[in-house]
């Protein structure tokens, strides 16, 4: 094959070399033939290339820029692929990193929780469960998200804390797929029609206290003297019976130092299960010996000993509801949390309850208004007249019950009643467990602080000289 030699200085073709350009080399009309280019094969130019220029033109950055040379379309067809495949993700949708969902369905999971109430361990761990398994889905896409990891770690935190293992049941984000018989919160949420939303059943709280000081379901606090046998709660579902026996002798002040519980029997859920509480006897067992009832690992009713000999709770978790029982010296405390429909359903035959209506007007021995300070009228007796009977005086009795209660409320003021009245050191750790106790099961803080009224004129909360008055008048109330 003849070629035709190459003029020096003509171009090779469309792609020119990026050697220099001689000034004095005129640039040939074209011809109407094209130069025809020399081909090694398969259509590959042999002539000098765009990746050829440029190594050419590596040695030559000192002399004159050379001008731009297209790529070919081949080299251009492979440059679009590769960008294609670098990006490939741009043209399909990304995976969605879902971490947002995964908090938002434990939040709802747990909202409603309350450390206080039964079972709580347990459904917090399935809870948990739930969190951490939604996070592993979305583990891939969320490669890179601070959020996402800072949601894994605080899972693995609250894990350990809460000793939860990571195999169990999860929880369901949806309440309508698992239905437990004997789980009050289960059957609850399973009341309201589907897409309507759910409001948490609304609770309860009693206590009883020292000499006694009771509060009922409807926040009002009253001391009282109720000597002997008085039903606490006595409804469709639960009975508590509290036994008072006087304190000091020729004194109308009484303290309880005996409590009986019934739990009734509930369809599938348990048996009647009776528990009884004595001074220097505060048993961790039912009277029948069992700390338990009901089938599975997750008992629908059990009992918890949190200090031997001195502190008992009861979770009833087919009703909702939770006891604590304590004992602090010679005499033993009581706290309720009951739900609201549950503590409500009672028989008229059953209207004597003190959770529910307070004490009998003739067994009161305040205002009415829980306002042991508020019964004046009477002549102040001697400064020591008290101090004769108790060993402490208004002074002395403030300054012990406000190491244990900075805040002047009516738990405060029935401390310095107790002390007053008895002498006995242990009411004022009674009257700051049974506060320890609304904080744990009152279901609304607003209400955990209950504050004596005024009288006519008085500051607002009362001063502290009307407060010793009342009490020093209430204290010769009690022992005339």
């Amino acid at each position: 094959m003849m070629r035709k030699k190459r003029k020096r200085g003509a171009s090779p073709g469309p792609c020119r070399s990026h050697g220099p350009e001689p000034p004095t080399a005129p640039t040939p009309p074209p011809s109407p033939e094209p130069t025809r280019p020399a081909w090694t094969g398969m259509g590959l130019r042999a002539a000098p290339s765009c990746s050829a220029a440029a190594v050419a033109a590596a040695g030559t950055e000192q002399r004159l820029r050379p001008r731009p040379c297209p790529p070919p379309l081949a080299a251009l067809l492979l440059l679009l692929l590769g960008l294609g495949l670098l990006h490939a993700g741009d043209c399909q949708q990304p995976a969605q990193c879902r971490i947002q969902k995964c908090t938002t369905d434990f939040v709802s999971l747990t909202s409603h929780l309350n450390s206080a109430i039964d079972g709580f361990d347990s459904e917090f761990c399935k809870a948990l469960r739930a969190y951490a398994g939604c996070t592993q889905r979305t583990s891939k896409a969320c490669r890179g998200n601070l959020v996402y990891h800072s949601a894994v770690l605080g899972i693995s935190d609250l894990m350990s804390q809460r000793n939860c293992s990571k195999d169990g049941p999860t929880s369901s984000t949806n309440p309508e797929v698992t239905h437990d018989p004997c789980n009050y919160h289960s059957h609850t949420g399973a009341r309201e029609p589907r897409g309507e939303s759910q409001n948490p059943p609304s609770y309860l709280f009693c206590g009883l206290f020292g000499d006694p000081h009771l509060r009922t379901f409807k926040d009002h606090f009253q001391t009282c003297k109720v000597e002997g046998a008085w039903p606490l709660i006595d409804n469709n579902y639960l009975s508590v019976q509290v036994t008072n026996v006087p304190v000091v002798p020729g004194s109308r002040a009484t303290a309880t130092n005996k409590i009986t519980i019934i739990f009734k029997a509930h369809r599938e859920c348990t048996d009647q299960k009776v528990y009884q509480a004595v001074t220097d006897d505060l048993p961790a067992a039912f009277v029948d010996g069992s700390t338990s009832s009901g089938d599975g690992d997750t008992k629908s009713l059990r009992i918890v000993e949190r200090e031997s000999g001195h502190s008992v709770e009861m979770h009833a978790r087919y009703i909702g509801t939770t006891v604590f029982v304590r004992q602090l010296g010679r005499y033993l405390t009581l706290a309720v949390r009951m739900p609201e429909d549950l503590a409500m359903s009672y028989e008229e035959s059953q209207d004597l309850q003190l959770c529910v209506n307070g004490c009998p007007l003739s067994e009161r021995i305040d205002d009415g208004q829980g306002q042991v300070s508020a019964i004046l009228g009477h002549t102040l007796p001697h400064p020591s007249l008290a101090q004769a009977w108790s060993g402490y005086t208004l002074e002395t009795a403030n300054a012990q019950c406000h190491e244990k209660m900075p805040v002047k409320d009516i738990y405060f003021q029935s401390c310095v009643f107790d002390l007053l009245t008895t002498g006995d050191a242990n009411f004022t750790a009674a009257a700051h467990s049974a506060l320890e106790d609304v904080e744990a099961l009152h279901p609304r803080r607003e209400r955990w602080h209950i504050f004596p009224r005024s009288g006519p004129g008085a500051p607002r909360g009362g001063s502290l000289p009307a407060l010793s008055l009342g009490l020093a008048c209430l204290v010769l109330t009690v022992f005339l």
